[in-house]
């Protein structure tokens, strides 16, 4: 059935509507807020906290933008809330980032590569919680969701070349507080 159709329908009171519209962007929503608080539990909690925000202001949806960029607009506030909230519980040293050896050679060589692997996303994920919220908003949704220019654009409200010089500014930022801990590992890693 057609998007738009559901909409109307959900307005109107069609629970079953709203189920598929749910359905539809469900894992959007998730994956957007596990971007943002790196915790399964959570992104749930939120997401489900975003479906009843959409459901209770259906009727505020005009169509002026597509369904897609109303709900993600209603969700990346509903996360920014959320992180400005819990900003001290989300706060973790980036110089907690060690190991210990406990295995054979072989599996702790195995083990020391996948360890390398997660610290390096947890080092890009707390890097990222540490810069601010507006930049790290935009990154989330174009680097880490994928989303356009112009669905960025949509989704905050704001021109293409704002989008563009805040992400520009944002990367810039992020790899300032990377660049340190790649230096002190001997290298130029691509994260």
């Amino acid at each position: 059935m057609e998007e738009k159709r559901l909409v109307e329908r959900s307005k109107n009171g069609d629970e079953e509507a709203f189920g598929v519209l749910v359905k539809k962007y469900k894992t959007k929503v998730f994956n957007l807020a596990y971007s943002f608080t790196r915790d399964r539990e959570t992104a749930d909690d939120l997401t489900q906290e975003v479906f009843i925000k959409v459901y209770y202001a259906l009727e505020k949806f005009k169509f002026q933008s597509g369904f897609g960029t109303w709900l993600y607009r209603i969700a990346v506030n509903h996360f920014k809330d959320y992180l400005r909230k819990h900003a001290k519980e989300r706060h973790v040293s980036i110089d907690s980032l060690g190991r210990e050896p406990s295995l054979p050679e072989d599996e702790f060589k195995k083990k020391e590569r996948i360890q390398d692997t997660a610290d390096r996303k947890k080092l890009l994920y707390e890097s990222l919680r540490s810069i601010p919220e507006k930049h790290q908003v935009i990154l989330t949704l174009r680097d880490i969701q994928g989303h356009s220019y112009e669905e960025i654009a949509g989704i905050l409200k704001l021109s293409a070349g704002t989008v563009d010089s805040r992400l520009h500014r944002a990367r810039k930022m992020l790899r300032k507080k990377i660049a340190p801990f790649l230096s002190q590992e001997g290298g130029n890693h691509e994260m």
